[in-house]
């Protein structure tokens, strides 16, 4: 049986401790209700570290992240508040940040955001006053007892684990170097990415550019459920290319969602000899990552109790 949420290593001290880290996503409620939200998320307890909560994915409305992060907390669930830079700028963005320390909210995803024509109000306003490095440099600030005028903060420094996206498919390799490395001298303390499918490309990333950062690193794995889905993907999300021979693979297959699981589960396997963890995206599906972490032979967590070869067969 899986152990008690509270004896499970906090993302923080797994991390510290070179853990193999696994992370889950889950988005907001579109409503007041968080009953899914957190039936979903109550599916991951004793098999993930932690919990991201997205902010405004894809530029569609949902509920605040930060409220839903302690909604996931006061469940027993830790979670990762994404927080995004489209939406807010330094001063909205400074008062969620010391929230997010009061409320016992302490793993931040610090992201640019996605473009607002890409959602549901594709008119609204953008700010994006500050983007990523911007944003974990302020964070850097505050966690210092600086706010971002780097003034003192009266009322008590915040101690927050902040991460950062990378792209290790990126097309320009130039780029995503200079971008890696000033996300980790502004103060990343873990990444994770986005959908992995070229896996060498991934140990190329790992071998040339992260390489002696001692940041870890979490590969994206994402459920494919069907041909159509992974069409979807390639159509509709920039940056992201599911290959043909995994489309066809869930073309042929008799069970097609079965087959994404599997398909994900050997990813993880992929992931596990490459980088220090597994970030698992499986939308409206999130019922499915405890069954593709047993596929991939990952055994449930336990408090200082290492997982036999990370929980990975040999």
């Amino acid at each position: 049986m899986p152990a008690p949420p509270s004896l499970i290593p906090s993302l923080r001290t797994a991390a510290q401790s070179g853990e193999f880290l696994i992370t889950a996503e889950a988005c907001p409620p579109k409503g007041s209700d968080p009953t899914h939200m957190l039936a979903m998320a109550q599916l991951l307890k004793g098999r993930v570290h932690a919990v991201n909560i997205t902010d405004g994915s894809r530029a569609v409305m949902r509920m605040s992240s930060l409220a839903s992060s302690v909604l996931l907390k006061q469940a027993g669930i830790e979670p990762i508040c994404q927080v995004a830079c489209r939406d807010r700028n330094i001063i909205a963005l400074q008062s969620d940040l010391l929230g997010a320390q009061a409320l016992g909210i302490h793993n931040i995803l610090a992201l640019t955001g996605d473009p607002v024509k890409a959602g549901d109000y594709p008119t609204a306003r953008s700010v994006f006053e500050l983007e990523s490095v911007r944003l974990l440099q302020l964070i850097q600030k505050l966690n210092a007892g600086q706010d971002g005028n780097t003034k003192p903060l009266p009322d008590g420094a915040t101690n927050l684990f902040v991460g950062a996206a990378v792209d290790p498919q990126s097309g320009s390799w130039g780029g995503l170097k200079s971008r890696f490395e000033r996300k980790v001298a502004a103060g990343a303390q873990f990444f994770q990415s986005q959908l992995i499918s070229d896996f060498d490309r991934l140990e190329q990333f790992m071998t040339q550019i992260a390489a002696g950062c001692e940041v870890p690193v979490l590969a994206g794995i994402f459920l494919l459920k069907s041909a159509k889905n992974a069409q979807f993907i390639n159509n509709n999300v920039p940056g992201v290319h599911v290959p043909q021979h995994l489309i066809d693979r869930l073309e042929r297959a008799s069970d097609p969602l079965y087959e994404g699981m599997v398909i994900a589960a050997e990813q993880v396997r992929a992931a596990h000899d490459l980088c220090q963890g597994v970030h698992l995206m499986a939308v409206k599906r999130e019922d499915l990552i405890p069954t593709i972490l047993d596929l991939a032979g990952i055994a449930p967590l336990y408090k200082n109790t290492p997982l036999v070869s990370n929980g990975i067969p040999r």
